[in-house]
């Protein structure tokens, strides 16, 4: 009997953007294939000449595995290069594209590459308005394609751990969970970065990951209750409320970019169950403790990043013909998750 996807032509990868997060992409898409994946990048796009003669890009907040400055990320005589995205997206080896340019371009970029019949890996945030995140999710339902956010958390080795022990109840109900994402303004496209107008702030490219996992774990926030905020779009808190019964009484999420070069970047959770607790920290080796019994016990992980398991969960999705709800994350809970931010937003100016 055959191995699903045996056989089968590689899965074509086309990269838009070649950035921190392109790179990135590439290099999960590689160790996809080094690891008998069947897929290949095969075309890649910027606008900036250096960039598509191979040259990694400079590193970003977190290891991602993408190598760092200076690495060949690929030989632009086997793979094809362009300043135009089209190019991308009209290629007819292209089976998959991803969207790893600024955010603002998101939208337009992925309803191109639908229209062109291709499947789509998109960064998140897919847009800074829930308007136009729906724009892309009506389009790929249209399309039949498959289109998924990249909602990276869901693939974080500890955090996708947490997800199946709370939805388990492994240990019980939960009883309060915190998130806690620090650091300071990226370094890299100041002139992206610093236009709230484009970025949507810390809200949309930070905290975002938080508000989107608190959703993917515990279900959306009550619709009368909803969320409380405070701070700016540079640092906020948001509690997150449920009816009673249908969620912990104590959800905190906290994201901020105000803080000065140096800080470096912070990334934290504790979940209180009734019979243990779940502490993860990116600053500490090993990451995950399961705190009970009077001792914290370290939890084993998988190694692959959360870059590498998203590629090949996109790749595996195209190779066999995955329905779209088969996704781990999907549009429309992208789109969910931006009303979530909208009300975060508009929290802040009451």
């Amino acid at each position: 009997m055959n191995t699903p996807g045996m056989n089968r032509k590689p899965v074509g990868v086309g990269v838009i953007g070649l950035g921190f997060m392109g790179a990135t992409h590439v290099r999960a898409y590689q160790s996809a294939q080094n690891a008998g994946i069947g897929c290949r990048v095969v075309a890649v796009s910027d606008s900036r000449p250096e960039r598509l003669l191979g040259m990694v890009a400079g590193a970003g907040n977190l290891d991602s595995g993408s190598g760092s400055a200076g690495d060949r990320l690929f030989d632009p005589a086997q793979v094809r290069t362009s300043a135009a995205p089209s190019e991308v997206i009209d290629d007819p080896e292209v089976d998959l594209v991803s969207i790893c340019t600024p955010t603002d371009t998101h939208v337009e970029l992925a309803l191109s590459a639908l229209r062109a019949g291709k499947h789509v890996l998109v960064e998140k945030p897919v847009a800074i308005r829930s308007v136009d995140v729906e724009r892309v999710a009506e389009a790929a339902a249209r399309s039949g394609r498959l289109c998924m956010p990249g909602m990276c958390m869901r693939f974080w080795p500890g955090w996708d751990w947490l997800r199946e022990a709370v939805r388990e109840r492994r240990y019980g109900r939960v009883l309060s969970a915190m998130f806690q994402r620090l650091g300071t303004v990226p370094a890299w496209s100041p002139d992206f970065y610093g236009d709230v107008s484009r970025s949507g702030g810390t809200l949309f490219d930070l905290h975002i990951h938080d508000a989107d996992f608190v959703r993917w774990c515990f279900g959306p926030p009550s619709a009368k209750r909803g969320v409380r905020s405070t701070g700016s779009l540079s640092h906020i808190t948001t509690q997150y409320l449920y009816d009673a019964g249908m969620g912990p009484s104590h959800v905190v999420a906290e994201g901020g970019q105000d803080h000065q070069p140096g800080f470096g970047f912070r990334m934290r959770y504790i979940v209180a169950f009734e019979r243990a607790t779940a502490d993860w920290d990116l600053s500490r080796t090993p990451t995950l403790l399961l705190c009970r019994d009077g001792r914290a016990e370290p939890i084993d992980l998988p190694r692959e990043t959360a870059y590498e398991r998203q590629a090949r969960h996109m790749v595996e999705a195209v190779r066999d013909g995955w329905p779209a709800d088969r996704l781990r994350a999907t549009m429309a809970e992208a789109v969910e998750v931006t009303r979530i931010l909208e009300m975060e937003r508009d929290g802040l100016r009451d």
